[in-house]
């Protein structure tokens, strides 16, 4: 009855072999044993199909061998690709570099454009300022000196000559400035020869007169001075 009891409450193989040995009267040991080699064995499949799923998973992942012909194409593909991305990487900074010259060169011609503004007033203005100072120089000096009998012409003097200096002060303060010449060697970037004249006990190549000063705009020569200039007798 024992047995039977056992058969109908554990269906497993291993159990039933289980029973056998209790009935047997080796239940303690030969059950134990059963159990613990049952245990063993689904943990050593379990290990099997761990091992073979690894082994599996290593041969997909084994590198796949290739020809020399297909390296070579491969390699020959990278080459182009880094030549084409050193290509495009030297346009982009050249057009960097396009892009920032044109934007200073923008600047500078603004800059330019804001400080040359009154260029072509100013130098009409010279005009009125040549005229007053060539009003001045043909007084004549000992008139200038009776200042009783020659009252209006001297008030005329220093009006005129009031009025050129108010001009003269007005360029300055927009960057227009005079320069004279007179007794510096002669320069053809700023002054303008009209005649040249052997004068002695003067060095040959200074400038001994001046017919109308030059004026300059924020360096830059707006009017050439009007000169002459002395004459080296021997001819050099």
């Amino acid at each position: 009855m024992f047995r039977t009891a056992i058969s109908k409450a554990y269906r497993t193989p291993s159990l039933v072999t289980a029973a056998a040995a209790m009935s047997r009267g080796t239940v303690g040991r030969s059950a134990s044993s059963v159990i613990a080699h049952r245990w063993y064995s689904d943990k050593t499949e379990a290990a099997t199909e761990k091992k073979e799923a690894s082994d599996k998973a290593s041969e997909t992942t084994e590198p796949t061998s290739i020809s020399a012909e297909e390296f070579e194409k491969i390699k020959k593909a990278s080459t182009e690709k880094d030549a084409k991305l050193k290509e495009l990487k030297d346009a982009y900074l050249r057009s960097l570099a396009d892009a920032e010259n044109i934007r200073n060169r923008s600047k500078t011609e603004v800059e330019n454009t804001k400080v040359f503004a009154i260029q072509k007033f100013a130098k009409d203005l010279l005009d009125t300022v040549d005229i007053l100072e060539l009003a001045l120089k043909h007084v004549p000096k000992e008139h200038l000196a009776d200042k009783v009998a020659n009252k209006s012409l001297v008030d005329l003097f220093e009006g005129v000559d009031m009025t050129r200096g108010s001009l003269l002060r007005t360029l300055e303060r927009h960057g227009v400035e005079s320069f004279d010449p007179i007794d510096k060697p002669y320069d053809p970037n700023t002054s303008h020869a009209l005649y040249q004249a052997p004068i002695p006990g003067k060095t040959p190549g200074t400038v001994f007169s001046v017919e109308k000063r030059g004026y300059v705009l924020k360096g830059r020569v707006l009017r050439s001075a009007q000169v002459g200039v002395v004459l080296d007798p021997s001819g050099n």
